[in-house]
């Protein structure tokens, strides 16, 4: 068996070309979920917060600045990313969870 066949082979064996197809969807969605954060979502909690500043935050400890409002911004990007993530999965597969013997 030639090197290219079993090349062939790996990509059919693994599928790997559903897995590169399932992993562009996922940076458009990504894409897309982060503009339904920043254009949708943050300006309605922005106000909440006193003002848009929050992103910019720091705090100093002597040498060390601190981007708090940097990481808290990748924070709530993360949770509605994963909570859009589990809802698309869950109407995707709707499978009953399988069972304890």
């Amino acid at each position: 068996m030639g090197f290219i066949s079993e090349f062939k082979e790996f990509l059919k064996e693994y599928k790997i070309l559903a897995l590169a197809i399932a992993f562009i969807i996922g940076l458009a969605a990504t894409s897309l979920i982060q503009s339904l954060v920043d254009n949708i979502i943050m300006p309605m909690i922005i106000p909440l917060l006193s003002s848009g500043a929050w992103r910019t935050a720091t705090v100093t400890i002597g040498p060390v600045i601190l981007g708090w409002g940097a990481f808290l911004n990748a924070v709530i990007n993360f949770v509605i990313i994963a909570l859009a993530v589990f809802m698309v999965a869950k109407y995707m597969m709707k499978e009953e969870k399988v069972t304890k013997k």
